[in-house]
């Protein structure tokens, strides 16, 4: 697996990297991962990483090899693309002795286009190319990238990883206009949703000990708990929160980090909402209860965004067992998701007033709230659990590996 994200990273891909990794090898199967030394969402590298330029090591069977990266602040795009050339560099180094019959690459080719020449290309292995964003659509739409020559640059090199895999796995239907818009085939596309922990994460009480430490037992609490960054929108969040102000019994908890999580901070502050309250990213161990402390649980993408992702935070609610008031755009994947599984209220993106009435409707309704939940548990554990996901990919590498023998 080439992958820039593993654990002890708590961004969204790398417990499902690790997850994945781990069930194939109890499957029987040998996986080996070469990812990026951990630095997510900070950037910044922990001291214990940073003693040498490849570290290996093995971790539930699993053969991690880790390429030291240098700690950035990730709001600099010039920083983060050190950051890509560090690792495609050290990736292609360490794998050129590794034995495989084929290769798992996840996009953007920003982070694994040398590996991906030198390791699938060169060495003519078969290899299913996972597409989680849209490159270079999802940085024009953030503003990221704005340079019609960056733009072109970001496209070519995504291009060429897409049209020489074996096979594209894409975990949204509206991935398919993008990467058409790329040149790639149709038939060489195949939809696997990405999958969620249902034996980790469960409806578990909201009396527990992460809701007794911060106080919120006792409160209605509209929990957003992942990545504080530059898609989501929370700016409206914020506004919902001083609309509602006059509701002692609602909370609004973020729970995370990100580029984005200081200017929000301070807009907090700045509107003086007592009502709001953040908290740092809480390891793996602990999300259980983060998330069982959730009355709702958020989901949210600023407009024209949502057609291009279905954030993991989706999943991770459905797990819980709690109402989900998803606030993206008509008919993306998350809004389709959440309705077809009758698992929570879905608004527009970037309209606060409706999302204020979804709040408010779920918190005057605690039987609406408690079959939206079951709902919900019900459709992550029949559609999304990692037992389903890895059968999927055991017959997708099977696939790739049979047709490039012949």
């Amino acid at each position: 697996m080439l992958v820039p994200y593993y654990a002890p990273d708590i961004g969204p891909s790398a417990p499902l990297f690790t997850m994945l990794s781990e069930e194939l090898v109890r499957r029987g199967h040998r996986v080996s991962v070469i990812a990026a030394v951990p630095h997510y969402p900070t950037g910044s590298v922990p001291e214990l990483f940073r003693k040498h330029w490849i570290q290996r090591s093995s971790e539930n069977g699993v053969e991690i090899i880790r390429v030291r990266i240098p700690s950035v602040k990730r709001a600099s795009m010039a920083q983060r693309l050190l950051q890509y050339i560090c690792y495609q560099l050290g990736a292609t180094w360490a794998g050129i002795r590794l034995r495989y019959d084929a290769a798992f690459v996840a996009n953007p080719a920003l982070w694994v286009w040398l590996p991906f020449v030198c390791l699938v290309v060169l060495r003519r292995k078969p290899s299913i190319f996972s597409v989680h964003d849209v490159y270079p659509d999802v940085g024009v739409k953030l503003g990221i990238f704005r340079n019609k020559w960056v733009i072109a640059a970001v496209a070519a090199l995504e291009r060429y990883c897409l049209n020489r895999s074996s096979v594209v796995r894409i975990l949204s239907e509206s991935f398919r206009p993008g990467l058409h818009a790329l040149g790639l085939l149709e038939d060489k596309m195949v939809l696997l949703y990405d999958w969620v922990d249902t034996d980790l994460i469960q409806p578990l009480p909201r009396n527990n000990p992460f809701a007794r430490q911060h106080n919120l037992v006792e409160r209605f609490v509209v929990l957003y708990a992942g990545n504080l960054g530059l898609s989501q929108g929370l700016e409206h969040v914020l506004t919902v929160a001083e609309h509602l102000a006059d509701h002692p019994d609602l909370l609004f908890v973020f729970v995370g980090d990100g580029a984005g999580r200081e200017k929000l901070v301070a807009q907090s502050e700045q509107r003086r909402l007592s009502n709001v309250l953040f908290l740092p990213f809480q390891t793996r161990e602990r999300l259980p209860e983060v998330l069982a402390s959730a009355s709702v649980s958020l989901v949210t993408l600023k407009r024209s965004l949502g057609s291009g992702s279905l954030p993991s935070k989706t999943l991770s609610g459905l797990a819980s067992g709690r109402p989900l008031v998803v606030s993206v755009d008509e008919n993306s994947d998350t809004w389709n998701l959440v309705e077809k599984a009758e698992a929570g209220l879905c608004v527009p993106p970037e309209t606060p007033p409706l999302l204020a009435d979804a709040i408010l409707t779920l918190l005057k309704d605690p039987n609406l709230c408690e079959r939206l939940g079951r709902n919900g548990r019900a459709w992550a554990e029949k559609n999304h659990s990692l037992r389903y996901a890895a059968e999927q990919f055991e017959t997708l590498f099977s696939t790739v590996i049979s047709a490039n023998s012949t």
